[in-house]
């Protein structure tokens, strides 16, 4: 059983790791978000892994079917064209070299002071099952969630309230 939750780890990291190398290798911004699905796909898996199928769900549904459908259809309705692109500047350029630089920086150090670290409990485990969470949400956090399903409410009133016609 150990080896087959190695071999697909193994396998599920390397399709994450090539679809993000391709989501930001790509020309088309259609296919940079296509790819990204593919990514949450592989995450989605990852956390089957852990034992987490919640989560897993979560993942797929709300980040590769509500947002990314979201960002497509934005990126569909912009009408991106080579024409209308504006030109490149150097100094962007070198600020994005210098950000980018600057938090590879940061995960190297933070990668370099981790001492203790456990290796992570592989399909093992109840943490991740919807039951137990499902029990400590609706006890022992039952207020907070009752005021964000208002505050979510309320959102989608305001919302309908601002689109509304006059």
């Amino acid at each position: 059983m150990g080896i087959i939750l190695t071999i697909s780890f193994i396998l599920l990291s390397l399709m994450a790791v090539g679809s993000a190398i391709m989501m930001i290798t790509s020309k088309s911004p259609v296919n940079s978000i296509l790819w990204l699905i593919v990514v949450f796909f592989a995450i989605s898996g990852h956390y089957i892994l852990l034992n987490a199928q919640f989560l897993a769900i979560v993942n797929i549904i709300v980040y590769a079917g509500a947002i990314m459908v979201l960002f497509l259809f934005v990126v569909m309705l912009m009408n991106l064209n080579a024409e209308s692109e504006p030109a490149k500047n150097r100094r962007m350029l070198f600020i994005a070299v210098i950000s980018g630089g600057s938090l590879l920086l940061v995960l190297l150090s933070a990668f370099m002071t981790m001492k203790n670290t456990h290796p992570v409990m592989m399909a093992g485990g109840n943490a991740g099952l919807i039951k137990t969470l499902g029990k400590v949400l609706f006890t022992d956090y039952v207020l907070p969630f009752e005021i964000s399903s208002v505050l979510f409410l309320s959102a989608m009133v305001g919302a309908v309230v601002i689109g509304k016609k006059e």
